[in-house]
């Protein structure tokens, strides 16, 4: 841990607690997420989702998100100058009321609570500003301010240990009051039973309520802050009839005191869920190995947000804040790009203003296997432009990054900030957050795209790589169609583009697949582990026709190959099956200049779908000499693929090309043999060895290419 972290001087204090806990849970988080590869169990989830949130994230989100909302009411007050990661950007003034007391910052997966504790910082300036004793301020602050919801009870105590230690900084009286913060830790519900409802007084309207709250905290501990509930309920009425059973002198046979006061606890924290909020600031869960209790429920309450945790928070806080509030987050950056998150995109671009946004180097946070971003949404719809910044070039960890903010803040004219409407993106297929785009690219997707040319589609997934596939020199060539495509349905063996390494034009043909009589074992395994085939073979239809195949993952450059006859496609090689007399016009644009720009907008992360794929606008001109060129690259390609050994066409080291024409026929004659026997031979040392009389008289001059001796 970074010395600084421990300098109180520094405000190291808070930094401790988080990153202590961050590594207690560690070990444990290792085991969950690295080892078990099936959903994360309901007392795993807290192992699995618990991710400290670096200092300079939590000074951005909660500076632009409550330090902003504070800066519409008083623009030229000198908390903005203590406001050290404010970006650049329109502050629209606020000529309403303004109370400090009553502004109210949630965090709903609070953690140790790092984002509170500077939530406190914060709202102390405020309060001094608007002339508060700081000791005054300090207990309104706890008392009236900062809100929290956590899972877990350890993070919980951290938490609740933190702001206390805020508190009492400033009042040494604190701790001997009784005060308690407004956070609460998620417990499930107990069972409510008839005799524990006869021991209410309370109308049959207040039995029912809490019968119904008890019914939705079920299951707690695992849906936690995400838990709908309805906004009518009568709280008061539910406190009235069960405190007088909680706080009785006699203690019940059945445990009904219990009982009410779990239930006390539960209607505290659904209470502080139903509020709407000026500011909810968290760094939420990241979870989609979800188990079947959260999965159903998401699905239900979250269908078009489901892709992730991490992407129903988004959409659930944005809705916790009130009109003109703001959210922060911290989460991984893939919701701005790829499919699955397509819905959200639409959702938050419809309805409310992406106020900041900040995407972080691809590696940069480590304590993630995720890239990261942190943004700051605010619940308005209106056409005014937000400030992003760029960092994805700046690599060396959170210290640079950090570091690049500042720049950016100081000097808003970097070329790594930008100032852009969110309009914008509509633009683009898939409302992708490109706020780096240029208006000429975003006129470019205007043009028709490459579906209205090309079928991209996915391929198969074998759910057994092992037992179905193979290299194609580790079958008996017999088996195999690698020299006869056109009667594929003769071999067991077959070929299958399977994406591989950066390679343009042709070439990445080392693998074959078993789809002997049609698929018919692959379809049967598939139909044994799903219940049916169609969910990982898909588009069978046109298997082994010519196409253009890429890799689906990469990690470097985008680039295309052609595909001739009698390949399979798997979900790791997607394909495209052009119009014919296009095919060669596609292909080169797939490879050229331009496409790594388009699909660096439509996808800047290392996966290329079938859906970005098609968003590829097209410009049909010069067609002839586009073919042409297209063409050579592709039997240069060739010719450069089958140079060398793992090509099934190899025939001559290239370095031999040049030698005495005779010698050449010789060494061919060599090295066809020698194929023949590792290809075919059952047993090929043995056969090499009988074989060897017959090259031994081999002339002397191929003794000086290694070949005679050995």
């Amino acid at each position: 841990m970074p010395r600084d972290d421990f300098d109180v001087e520094k405000e190291g204090q808070v930094e401790i607690i988080g990153w202590l806990y961050q590594y207690y849970n560690e070990e444990p988080h290792d085991q969950v997420v690295n080892i078990n590869g099936g959903p994360v169990k309901t007392d795993d989830i807290p192992a699995a989702t618990q991710l400290f949130t670096p200092d300079w994230v939590v000074r951005y989100m909660v500076d632009n998100s409550l330090g902003k909302k504070y800066l519409e009411h008083y623009p030229d007050s000198p908390v903005k100058g203590k406001l050290k990661y404010l970006l650049p950007g329109d502050i629209t003034p606020d000529q309403s009321d303004f109370d400090i007391s009553r502004i109210q910052v949630m965090d709903n997966a609070m953690g140790s609570g790092h984002i509170l504790a500077y939530a406190f910082d914060v709202l102390m300036t405020m309060y001094e500003d608007q002339g508060y004793a700081k000791r005054e301020a300090a207990n309104s602050i706890i008392q009236n301010n900062l809100f929290g919801l956590e899972i877990d009870r350890r993070a919980f105590q951290l938490s609740y240990f933190s702001l206390m230690m805020k508190l009492r900084r400033y009042d040494r009286q604190a701790l001997n009051r009784s005060v308690m913060p407004n956070i609460h830790v998620f417990i499930a519900a107990p069972a409510v039973t008839e005799e524990f409802l006869h021991s209410l007084k309370a109308s049959s309207e207040v039995i029912d309520e809490i019968q119904d709250i008890a019914a939705h905290f079920m299951d707690a501990k695992t849906l936690g802050s995400i838990i709908e509930l309805p906004a009518n309920y009568d709280y008061a009425g539910m406190r009235n009839a069960l405190e007088p059973v909680a706080t009785a002198q006699k203690i019940s046979l059945f445990g009904n005191q219990q009982t009410a006061q779990q239930l006390l606890e539960i209607i505290a924290t659904a209470e502080t869920m139903t509020q709407r909020y000026d500011v909810v600031v968290t760094n939420p869960p990241y979870l989609n190995k979800m188990n079947s209790t959260l999965k159903k429920y998401v699905k239900k309450h979250y269908k078009d947000y489901s892709a992730d945790l991490f992407s129903v928070f988004i959409w659930h806080n944005i809705n916790m804040t009130k009109v003109n509030g703001y959210a922060g987050y911290m989460t991984p950056f893939v919701w701005m790009f790829i499919k699955s998150y397509e819905k959200l995109r639409t959702a938050l671009l419809s309805n409310v203003k992406i106020d900041s946004l900040i995407q972080l180097e691809y590696s940069a946070f480590e304590e993630a296997t995720v890239p990261i971003n942190t943004f700051v949404l605010k619940n308005t719809k209106n056409d005014e432009t937000g400030t992003y910044l760029r960092l994805s070039d700046f690599k060396g960890g959170m210290m640079i990054q950090a570091e690049k903010v500042q720049e950016a803040i100081a000097d808003p004219g970097v070329k790594y900030l930008y100032r852009t409407n969110q309009t914008n993106f509509e633009k683009i297929p898939g409302g992708v957050i490109a706020y780096w785009a240029s208006n000429t690219v975003l006129q470019d997707f205007q043009y028709p795209k490459i579906q209205h040319y090309a079928l991209p589609r996915h391929g198969l997934a074998t759910s057994n790589n092992a037992k179905f596939l193979r290299m194609w020199h580790e079958v008996c060539i017999q088996n195999s169609s690698v020299f006869d495509a056109e009667h594929h349905e003769k071999y067991k063996w077959v070929p299958m583009n399977k994406g591989g390494e950066y390679r343009k034009w042709y070439g990445n043909n080392l693998w074959i697949i078993n789809y002997a009589n049609d698929g018919l074992e692959l379809k049967q395994y598939a139909t044994k582990i799903y219940g049916n085939s169609t969910r990982t073979i898909q588009n069978t239809d046109f298997y082994f026709k010519e196409s253009l195949t890429w890799s689906a993952l990469t990690s470097g450059m985008f680039s295309v190959r052609k595909s001739g006859v009698g390949f399979v496609f798997g979900s790791g090689g997607y394909s495209a099956f052009v119009d014919y007399g296009n095919e060669n016009y596609i292909l080169g644009l797939l490879n050229s200049v331009v496409c790594r720009r388009l699909i660096g907008i439509v996808s800047p992360t290392l996966n290329f779908e079938v859906g970005h794929i098609k968003s590829i606008p097209v410009i049909i001109g010069r067609k002839e000499k586009v073919t042409t060129l297209v063409q050579k690259n592709v039997s240069i390609s060739r010719t450069d693929w089958h140079s060398f050994e793992n090509s099934w066409y190899f025939q001559m080291q290239v370095l031999l090309a040049h030698i005495a024409e005779h010698t050449v026929l010789v060494i061919c004659h060599i090295h066809q043999r020698i194929s023949k026997i590792r290809v075919t031979a059952k047993h090929p040392f043995k056969k090499l060895a009988t074989w060897w009389h017959k090259i031994q008289n081999v002339p002397k001059k191929c003794q000086t290419f290694g070949l005679g001796g050995h």
